[in-house]
């Protein structure tokens, strides 16, 4: 899940993971993404991503973002599948501890998540949906290789709007 000029290795999620998604969910880190979530809802996405990263259907996986060569966890990427404009694609979205942002390491996880998504073969798409205001997250797509498609409404948390950059990435 890496390969010999990336800084990063994608290792799948486990059950050891919950204090990472804890460590992940920091006011500063999920400004864009409604706020910080409960510890229920820590616990039930905790579970989700244990669940998809066991998954073999190819619905998606999720994972652990290693800096190499220290094996140091940094933060967290994955995909999974949904329906978008009434197309069956993947999705995906990252996050980076504070201390790690700002090296292009999101962008090399997010070339291996392409990477994972294209080998999984179950849709054609990759989409990232940042919020519009978020400069980083929207330069990470830029920059791993993504087409802007243009700004759209979405929900999330669901409940609470948000205008997002759709972006996207064609596996084919």
């Amino acid at each position: 899940m890496d390969d010999d000029t990336s800084p990063v290795r994608l290792e799948p999620w486990s059950e050891e993971d919950a204090g990472l998604l804890r460590a992940l969910n920091a006011p500063d880190l999920m400004h864009h993404l409604g706020g910080p979530e409960t510890e229920e809802q820590l616990v039930r996405r905790h579970r989700r991503y244990v669940d998809l990263s066991s998954d073999d259907t190819g619905a998606g996986r999720m994972f652990r973002i290693v800096l190499l060569p220290e094996r140091a966890v940094v933060g967290s990427i994955g995909f999974w599948a949904q329906t978008w404009d009434g197309e069956p694609v993947y999705e995906t979205g990252w996050a980076v501890l504070p201390g790690f942002q700002g090296r292009g390491l999101a962008t090399s996880a997010t070339r291996a998540v392409v990477a994972e998504a294209r080998a999984a073969g179950r849709h054609r798409h990759l989409h990232a949906f940042p919020s519009a205001d978020n400069a980083a997250s929207n330069a990470v797509c830029r920059k791993a290789g993504f087409e802007l498609l243009g700004e759209r409404d979405f929900e999330y948390p669901p409940g609470r709007p948000m205008r997002c950059n759709d972006w996207r990435f064609d596996l084919g």
